[in-house]
């Protein structure tokens, strides 16, 4: 249940928070189209409903307190997820939305794909989108689920698998004229890999018979700016095969040595074991795993 009595009323929220970005009553008044002594009762009821004093009145000017301007930074975080929370309301007012959040290379060639058709099944929800590249605290998100890659290592989760990851060593034939015929030879050439996935090319060196190498790579956050990366000839690289079947096709990529290999991880569906889980998550979740 809700404190109610520390829940202040949105109005006098607004006139801190404009006051506090724009630095006058008077521009606070114009933007939420109030006058200024409006402006000012707002403040004197929320510094009544909180019990503490917000406001130090110099003359004619209003100014935060210091506790004031923290008390503001959390509520504007707030109205934010409000307001949001209403803007999702209007564009689907009669199902619900699903707050997800990808990683960008999965999302657009795995993902992106299949939502047309989760649509078209569940049309009552609304898919909201945005990408994190590591693990977050759910609890400190707006997010109903993410897609994770790794092992089941994510704590206070549960897991979907989605699909293993298979990864071949790749080069544009600006750089390798044809494939190498040791594994050796990779370490005299540059080589490119994730900043989040350091560990990749000693596995992969590990698997081809050539373990305890740790080789030096120039490092990247994601794989679609370490994929242009190698199209230019910057390096080798270590890519999914459902990234780069296109690029390979087209001869922008060859591969660089041996054939494609498990990689470490998988792909899952994560979401909060502690949140109970809402419809739109049931139905996404449900589809998923009939479709992956």
């Amino acid at each position: 249940m809700l404190p109610r009595r520390y829940l202040p009323s949105i109005p006098s929220l607004l006139a801190l928070e404009a006051l506090d970005r724009h630095g006058t009553a008077a521009a606070a008044a114009a933007e939420l189209s109030l006058t200024q002594g409006a402006i000012s009762r707002q403040l004197q009821v929320l510094e009544g409903q909180l019990g503490v004093a917000l406001i130090s009145r110099e003359k004619y000017r209003l100014r935060l307190t210091p506790a004031a301007q923290d008390y503001v930074a959390e509520a504007r975080k707030a109205l934010k997820i409000i307001a949001d929370a209403s803007l999702t309301l209007r564009a689907n007012p009669g199902g619900g939305a699903l707050n997800l959040a990808i990683l960008p290379a999965f999302g657009m060639h795995w993902l992106a794909p299949r939502l047309a058709r989760f649509a078209a099944a569940h049309s009552e929800v609304t898919v909201n989108l945005s990408t994190r590249l590591r693990p977050f605290d759910f609890a400190a998100t707006a997010f109903d689920a993410a897609i994770h890659y790794g092992r089941q290592d994510w704590p206070g989760v549960s897991f979907l698998k989605l699909m293993d990851e298979d990864i071949l060593a790749v080069a544009s034939p600006g750089l390798l004229k044809a494939p190498l015929t040791a594994v050796e030879a990779v370490l005299d050439l540059p080589l490119l890999q994730l900043d989040s996935r350091t560990g990749d090319w000693g596995r992969w060196l590990a698997q081809h018979g050539l373990p305890g190498q740790r080789p030096p790579a120039m490092l990247f956050d994601q794989f679609a700016t370490m994929a242009q990366a190698a199209i230019h000839g910057m390096g080798l690289a270590l890519l999914p095969t459902f990234l780069i079947g296109a690029d390979l096709a087209a001869g922008r990529l060859i591969p660089a040595f041996g054939a494609p290999l498990r990689a470490h991880g998988a792909y899952y569906l994560v979401w909060p074991q502690t949140r109970p889980e809402r419809p739109p998550l049931a139905s996404f979740r449900r589809w998923l795993a009939a479709d992956a």
